[in-house]
């Protein structure tokens, strides 16, 4: 199976819902067409949390780090990295960043236009 970009999430083609993770059948519609699209990775966040204690040597490098919870404008809720100070409910966009042999979302506060 060829890696996914991280945004890439499931999306019915029958009614548009979009879902992040992987149904057999729409849960809105009961369509079983659905197909791969790219999210716009603007979103909301809906819960932090500080992390302090590494799963193992390559992240404790990068102690303390955050990690969100963010509802996307299309719907579904996506966890990524973030950047220091962002609060739930501060409106964020997705970049993408490299570590190790991964590509992981890393949520960033929203300018405004």
């Amino acid at each position: 199976m060829t890696a996914r970009h991280p945004l890439d999430i499931q999306r019915c083609a029958d009614c548009g819902t979009w879902w992040a993770l992987r149904p057999y059948a729409c849960a809105a519609c009961g369509g079983t067409t659905l197909a791969w699209a790219r999210a716009s990775g603007d979103g909301v966040v809906t819960a932090c949390s500080v992390v302090h204690r590494a799963p193992d040597a390559a992240w404790r490098e990068r102690l303390p780090y955050a990690l969100v919870l963010v509802r996307l404008r299309e719907g579904p809720v996506l966890m990524g990295h973030a950047a220091p100070g962002l609060a739930v409910g501060d409106p964020v966009r997705a970049e993408t960043w490299a570590h190790g042999q991964h590509l992981l979302l890393r949520f960033e506060a929203r300018r405004p236009p």
